[in-house]
């Protein structure tokens, strides 16, 4: 059984597993969308085929969060979480590298499979590890990591102007750097119980698999997956595109999509006062609304600003709503928890991109983040949680820690 961490190896964990978020999820994965109109350009493909290298990226997502969710009891959170980042720090490094389309396409995918090995093992870890009162606020401040991510390649970006394999070299070294502080930070917590002769044996699939509210929370995913894919792969390119937008004002629209989305570390305490189904209605019909927003205002940098930044926040809300609701439907299991909801979220963002790069071929990609937002606002009212979490806790408890049941946990009624 691990020990509860104490306060300042807490804090420890949380900035390296921030870290680690910003550096799979905000550089290697969603810093592709950064720079789009680049690759577009240096290799000469169209907004579908930019599309489905983003479908590529959440498909390896998809692949890696499932091997992730089973050997994360098996090997603990460590073990994973530095996996995540050396596969971050190889993706990054072969997108600097590529000569041609097919390597550019290679990197892109083990880049975006860096995020699903992430997600796993350091929710694994806090629940496991980390005080339960203190367990909502460490996991949606980890989640965050990704608007941190983001607000880094920005300027990133910009300091390297028309170097673009610079900025990847750049995100190479800084994925390799946080890997490094992941191996001293972040606990081994291996699952075990004891088996019938006194061995330890490992549970690597929950029992009940679909819990009660398991289906509610696909569903819920896989729609916020959808909505959130026009941003994350043609934000940019929208405001280059068909905003007539510089290099320098697009570049700053996103280094606030990024910066904003850190706001979106607030959710845990959100739900806490607001209650997990009224705190994800309105954080979806944020994104939602900020979508059609910056499909309507392309040539603005303050509302195309404004809206990007609303986005990252509700985004990274929203993701960490999932990852706290995965935890409660899972309570005794929390990585399989995340690992669902993450990845019918990434499910949702591989259908969803291809699709929308081919509404944008046919008849512009302002029409496609309409048809995203449509989808968020019927994710946001439709899909709404129907559990919710105790205020300060993500009530994934550890093995052996002391707990009382909620009558309403859908752990509990399955």
């Amino acid at each position: 059984m691990t020990e509860t961490l104490d306060r300042r190896t807490v804090w420890g964990l949380t900035l390296a597993g921030a870290s680690l978020i910003a550096a799979c999820y905000g550089l290697a994965r969603f810093s592709y969308g950064l720079f789009v109109p680049v690759f577009r350009t240096e290799f000469d493909f169209g907004a579908a085929a930019a599309g489905a290298l983003a479908s590529g990226s959440y498909a390896a997502y998809c692949a890696a969060i499932i091997a992730a969710t089973l050997l994360t009891p098996r090997f603990g959170g460590r073990a994973i979480a530095v996996a995540a980042g050396a596969t971050a720090t190889i993706g990054t490094l072969a997108i600097a590298v590529a000569p041609n389309t097919l390597v550019l396409a290679l990197g892109v995918i083990v880049a975006g499979a860096s995020t699903g090995v992430a997600s796993p093992p350091l929710a694994h870890a806090v629940a496991r590890s980390v005080d339960t009162a203190r367990q909502s606020r460490v996991q949606t401040v980890i989640n965050a990591g990704t608007g941190l991510g983001v607000a880094i390649a920005g300027p990133i970006a910009l300091l390297t102007h028309d170097q673009w394999r610079a900025a990847w070299i750049a995100f190479a070294a800084l994925s390799a750097a946080v890997t490094l502080w992941t191996v001293f930070a972040v606990p081994r917590t291996v699952d075990s119980r004891e088996a019938g002769d006194g061995a330890p044996a490992r549970v690597l699939v929950p029992r009940p698999l679909f819990p009660a509210e398991s289906p509610r929370l696909v569903w819920a995913a896989l729609l916020l997956g959808a909505a959130s894919a026009a941003v994350w792969t043609f934000g940019r390119d929208l405001l280059v595109s068909a905003g007539g937008m510089s290099e320098t004002a697009s570049t700053i629209c996103w280094i606030l999509l990024g910066a904003l989305g850190i706001i979106g570390a607030i959710g845990g305490d959100l739900v806490g006062a607001l209650g997990l189904r009224a705190t994800w209605m309105i954080t979806v019909t944020v994104l939602a609304l900020s979508t059609v927003t910056v499909a309507i205002a392309p040539t603005s940098v303050a509302a195309a600003g404004i809206a990007l930044g609303a986005f990252g926040a509700a985004y990274i809300a929203a993701s960490g709503l999932l990852l706290l609701w995965g935890t409660r439907v899972y309570d005794a299991h929390p990585a399989a928890g995340v690992g669902l909801g993450f990845l019918v979220l990434a499910l949702g963002q591989t259908l969803a991109a291809p699709a929308l790069g081919g509404i944008g071929d046919l008849i512009g990609l302002r029409w496609a983040f309409a048809a995203a937002a449509g989808v968020g606002l019927f994710g946001a009212l439709a899909c709404a949680p129907r559990v919710t979490p105790s205020p300060g806790a993500s009530s994934a408890a550890r093995p052996g820690a002391s707990r009382t049941p909620d009558p309403e946990s859908p752990a509990r009624r399955a």
